[in-house]
Formats: structure tokens, sequence, C-alpha cells
């Protein structure tokens, strides 16, 4: 715009020295024609008057009338060489002047401005269109947008309903392995416990061993599935710690009378947390039992117990290969096994439903190096504020009862 307008501002010079030079460069070829009637001198004059009103419009043509009119008066209408209305002709002649300079400079520049809000008004549409076109654009990317997203949230929508499918037919699948593998359990348990099958008994204890894995395998996926379908039910209630600790140490001896556990009672004494009975030791189960498997017949393993601000941080200490920096973020995984995993039994699902167990609590669980090798793997459930329900029953080293 500051551009138009410099370029405007010359030809506006231009048109006005033209308005006022044009009329005194006709005065002098008029002086030297002569004529009998020199006011007829006064057509030529509205002749540059009328044509400066095409050309420049209203301003330039009063300039040329002005200036015609001046001229014509002091050099051909007498008396000459004065600037004096005598006549009523002379009186028309200045009528008629300006009359044509407002009247062909108004619709002139009437004109003009007509063209210019053409031309901004042009310039409106185009842009309008441009935007026309742009909104068109837009809405075609979101018809495009919404159509995708339509088709991801059907492929979510088989996703779901695939991983559902797929956890109900676990579940079902497990809980059907559970009474075959009850009945196995049960008649290779009573066989082993006659005294006439000496032959036999280390094939029966070998199907009664298998069974016993293949039940924890089972009560695992089961347990997964549970937990994955958003079906696990925690009863909560004030648990000693010392008491939940003595009761998973007592388990562990019962297959492992060998193995040394290192813990200090007293540490927990008197420590009490909200937690299930049953959920917090299976993870007490899960972990000791890890590292009973991954340790040295002969190497001891460890429990500690430690509160910080509104927790409690229960710890078990292997003496195991340790876990590598690269696995610790998978170990919780579902069947991924650390170092050692590919000897030891395992399902690779213990790890992973301590986990769950954990954050269902409102805890956290993680893996540290202990001096001297191994791994300490750690978990923080909350403490039991004041006044609790009643210890439940049954809590006498009993192995936890499956929900």
């Amino acid at each position: 715009m500051w551009a138009s307008g410099r370029r405007r501002a010359p030809r506006a010079l231009v048109i006005g020295a033209a308005a006022l030079g044009g009329p005194a460069a006709l005065t002098g070829p008029l002086l030297r024609i002569g004529s009998d009637q020199p006011r007829e001198y006064v057509f030529v004059y509205l002749a540059y008057v009328a044509m400066m009103a095409v050309l420049g419009g209203l301003w330039p043509a009063l300039l040329a009338a002005t200036a015609g009119f001046l001229l014509a008066d002091y050099y051909f209408v007498p008396p000459v060489r004065t600037l004096t209305l005598l006549d009523e002709f002379d009186l028309v002649n200045l009528v008629v002047l300006f009359g044509t300079a407002l009247l062909a400079g108004g619709l002139v520049s009437r004109r003009r401005r007509a063209q210019q809000r053409a031309v901004a008004l042009a310039g409106e549409l185009s842009l309008a269109n441009a935007e026309l076109l742009r909104l068109n654009r837009e809405q075609a990317e979101a018809a495009r947008v919404a159509l995708e997203l339509e088709r991801t949230q059907r492929q979510v929508r088989v996703l779901e309903e695939t991983d559902r499918a797929r956890q109900e037919l676990l579940a079902n699948v497990s809980h059907e392995l559970r009474t075959p593998l009850s009945s196995i359990l049960t008649g290779s348990t009573a066989l082993l416990a006659r005294g006439d099958l000496a032959p036999a008994r280390d094939e029966l204890g070998s199907i009664a061993a298998e069974a016993r894995r293949l039940g924890r395998l089972v009560g695992d996926m089961l347990d997964m599935a549970r937990i994955e379908g958003g079906a696990l039910d925690l009863h909560r209630e004030p648990v000693e710690v010392a008491e939940a600790v003595e009761a998973a140490i007592d388990r562990l001896h019962r297959h492992s009378p060998a193995r040394t556990v290192r813990w200090d009672p007293a540490r927990a004494s008197g420590v009490r947390v909200l937690a299930d009975w049953d959920r917090l030791a299976q993870v007490l189960d899960n972990l000791v039992g890890n590292a009973d498997r991954l340790s040295p017949p002969q190497a001891p393993i460890g429990v500690d117990v430690t509160t910080a601000e509104d927790a409690v941080v229960i710890a078990v200490v292997d003496a195991g290969p340790g876990v590598p920096a690269e696995m610790r973020e998978r170990i919780f995984d579902r069947f991924v096994r650390g170092e050692g995993g590919g000897d030891a039994p395992g399902t690779g699902l213990g790890l992973p439903i301590v986990r769950a167990l954990v954050e269902a609590h409102g805890g956290r669980v993680w893996i540290e190096d202990p001096p001297g090798g191994g791994a300490r793997f750690a978990f923080t459930l909350p403490v039991a504020g004041p006044g609790g329900a009643a210890e439940a029953p049954g809590r006498s080293g009993s192995p936890p009862a499956r929900r």
C-alpha cells in the first residue's frame, strides 16, 4: 500500500502541472492567432477542461477550469488585461467552465471509485475463494482423519475382543486343567504312601513332582488371567510382617529343608502392613522360591524388613548370578527369565505376578545389587494404621489359599 501511494504521488503532480500548465500553453498560440470574437476562445479552454476531467477526474478539471477562466478573462475578454466580468456572457462562460469541470470530473471520479471498489471486491472475492478452498481442504482432511480414527477404533475394539477372548480361554483352560491335575497328584501321592510299590516309587515321585509343577503353572496362569482381566480381589487388613515372613520361610523349608535363611525377626517386631494375607504370602513365596532356585545349595538367602515413612520395605536377597542392568526393565514382564533361567525351573510368570500384586496394594517393586553379588528384590507395602481388623485365622505356616 505504501509503494502504491508513492507511485500515485508523481502521477498526481504531473496531472496537477498539466491542469495548470495546459491553459497557459494554449494562451500563447491563441494570442498570436487573434480573432474578432475572442470570447469564443473560452470553448478551447472548455475542451481542455473536459479532457482534464477525463484524464484526471474532478480536482484536475477544477484546476484547469480555474486557470482557463482566469487566462481567458485576462487576455481575451474586454476589458483585456483585467480580471473583471462586465457581461452576462462572461458569467455564462464561468458557469459553463466550472459546471463542465464539476459534471465531467465528478462522473469520471465516481467511475474511478467504482472501478477501485470493483478491484477491491475482486481481491476480496479472490481471498474468499482461497479461504473457501482452504476450508474445503481442511474439511476433507478432517473427514479423512475421522475415517482413519473410526477404522483405528474398530481395530482397537477387535483387539480388545480378541484379548478378552484370550483371557477367558486362558482362565477356562487353567480352571479345567486343575481338576485332572489334582486327581493325578492325589492318586500319585496315595500310591507313594503304600509300601508295596517300591519298584515304581521313583516314577511315581516324578509324576507327583511334575504334577505339582504343572499345578503351579496353571495357578500362575489363572492368577495372571485374573490380574489382566481386572478380577483380582484383595481383602486388605493389618498383617504382622514378621508372622508373614516366618510362614513363608516355613513353607520354603518343607521343600528345601537344608536352605539357610538369614533374617532378624526383631527388625520386623510390631511392624504391620495393610495387605491381603494370601496375596502377600504369594509374593513372598515367589521371591523366596526364586532365591532358593537361583542360589547355590550351601549359600544362605536373606530376608530384610525396614520401615520408611508411611511404607514398609521387605527385601529378599539371593546368592545367584544376579540380574544384568539391561534385563532389569524387562525382568518383571511375562515369560522373561533372568540369568540361570534356562537351567532353573520356572514359568516366567512369578515376577509379573509379584509386580501386579504389589502395585495392587499401592506399593512398588525393584531390583538392587547387594554387596557380595546376587540380587536383592525389594518391595513396599503401606503401613497399617492404628486399630485395624482382627487377625485372620490359619497363619501357622500353611500355604496360601488359591482364590
